[in-house]
């Protein structure tokens, strides 16, 4: 069947209907409105913090049998968004900006860093190359430069932004294979689990090694292992997760330049202490490290995602991770920072990091990391005055790690049981095969009595599950 001739198009009598002073298909939003709306929500919601449950006791699938099947087909107001935050999500969150957070490594969120998000969301950069956005691939590099002479880093050292320290680790675990073509990577048996995670996705062969009784990796048995003259990469800890360990890394980095071994350093936690100078011992031996981690979204409030990544040999990071296709190939003599790491899409995550130091300065960042540690060392004399429990392991910077003298079992009990108050919130670990409970300080919205009420309600505990 012969297809009819085509209709030629003319396009002089078409128009289009379109809102004045908006966009087709806008929204049902008010920016100003709205948006003046979820501003005042945030400053109710960070008011009301200490007043809330740290820890949701719900069911999981609770939140999700409370919402609709389907999107709707309507737009809806953002009053009734606001509504179901109140009523279906805050009451189910974990409260990270809660002043009794003590899990984890706490990840406060400033108030210039969250008004910092909302202006990087409207401008909406896409930073793949120098020209899809200049000023956030050379507000990136700048604030890096701030952040490292701020850290005592090596002026020359290159910087750029990943999201977390296990997409930071993993880049540099490719820079390491690729430069060395060897397949084996050495990391401390107290080591964070994205290194591991990030050996077994390259195929690379995990090697533990054992701890000294100060839990730092031994250059003894690193030494060992290198003279088998097939290791990659060495991964030191500043700052390990469990119990804050600091590896000898200055040891090691001796060890690692003459074999030709890739030395990369996480700190992603304990690395935002060498901005006061009475922590820069744990910097030792790090300006001769190939690469460095350090997270701002933990102890520099940030909020997430924003992880820092230097090092001191960029020319590897651009064998293993430039790849310009001919879409994106320009006459600008420019550096884009995609040619350092995994993803070609980038986002603007430097102004928040820049407006937090802005805003802070080094003077008042000095003062909240000390506050942490001042009141993570009270606690510790605290638990170290008291018969009933005991210090598991050094205290280095603001994390307490202590137990119960009492088994296993009841420390688990104890941790569920203040976990379940609402009232704080903790997490526990192993150390030398024994269950230990662990008490971070870091919420820049911590005070004396939040810590002093954590020790109230662990010794309440405590004793509740002793006499049962």
């Amino acid at each position: 069947m012969a297809r009819p001739p085509a209709t030629p198009k003319t396009w002089s009598h078409v128009s289009v209907e379109e809102p004045a002073g908006s966009y087709y298909g806008a929204p049902r939003f008010d920016l100003l409105t709205d948006g003046g709306a979820a501003l005042e929500w945030v400053a109710k919601y960070l008011e009301q913090l200490p007043e809330l449950p740290v820890l949701p006791q719900i069911e999981p699938g609770s939140v999700r049998a409370q919402l609709p099947a389907s999107a709707p087909d309507e737009a809806e107001s953002f009053a009734d968004v606001l509504r179901d935050l109140d009523e279906i999500l805050v009451p189910a969150l974990t409260h990270w900006q809660h002043p009794r957070f003590f899990s984890y490594f706490a990840v406060t969120s400033s108030e210039p860093a969250m008004v910092a998000e909302f202006l990087a969301a409207a401008m909406n950069q896409v930073a793949f190359i120098w020209r899809s956005s200049p000023a956030a691939t050379e507000l990136e590099q700048h604030v890096m430069a701030w952040l490292a002479e701020m850290l005592g880093l090596p002026e020359h050292w290159h910087g750029h932004s990943e999201d977390t320290a296990s997409t930071s680790t993993l880049a540099a675990l490719i820079a390491a294979r690729d430069e060395s073509g060897r397949g084996a990577v050495l990391y401390s048996e107290h080591a964070h689990s994205s290194v591991e995670k990030a050996i077994r996705m390259l195929a690379l062969e995990p090697r533990v090694i054992a701890t000294d009784d100060d839990f730092r990796m031994r250059p003894d048995l690193v030494e060992s292992e290198l003279a088998r003259g097939d290791v990659a990469a060495v991964v030191a800890t500043v700052g390990t997760t469990s119990i804050t360990s600091v590896d000898p890394v200055d040891a090691l980095a001796r060890l690692c330049g003459p074999a030709g071994v890739w030395l990369h350093v996480d700190a992603a936690y304990a690395g935002a202490a060498w901005v006061c100078p009475e922590f820069g011992w744990s910097r030792s031996g790090v300006a001769e490290a190939d690469s460095l981690v350090v997270n701002p979204h933990k102890w520099l409030f940030v909020p997430s995602d924003c992880s820092a990544l230097w090092t001191r040999r960029p020319e590897a990071f651009r064998r293993a991770f430039s790849l310009v296709p001919e879409y994106l190939r320009t006459d600008d003599d420019a550096d884009s920072l995609s040619d350092y790491g995994p993803a070609l899409g980038r986002r603007f995550r430097a102004l928040k990091l820049w407006v937090t130091l802005r805003c802070y300065g080094r003077l008042a960042i000095q003062e909240r990391i000390r506050h942490a540690v001042e009141l993570a060392a009270l606690f510790e004399h605290w638990v170290a005055a008291d018969e009933e429990w005991e210090i598991s392991a050094p205290r280095h910077f603001s994390l307490v790690c202590f137990r119960w003298r009492g088994s296993d079992e009841e420390n688990l009990a104890i941790l569920e049981a203040v976990n379940a108050s609402g009232e704080m919130f903790i997490t526990h670990t192993r150390v030398n095969d024994r269950v230990v409970l662990r008490l971070a300080v870091g919420n820049a919205r911590t005070r004396e009595s939040d810590v002093a009420h954590a020790w109230k309600v662990l010794c309440r505990e405590a004793r509740r599950i002793g006499e049962d």
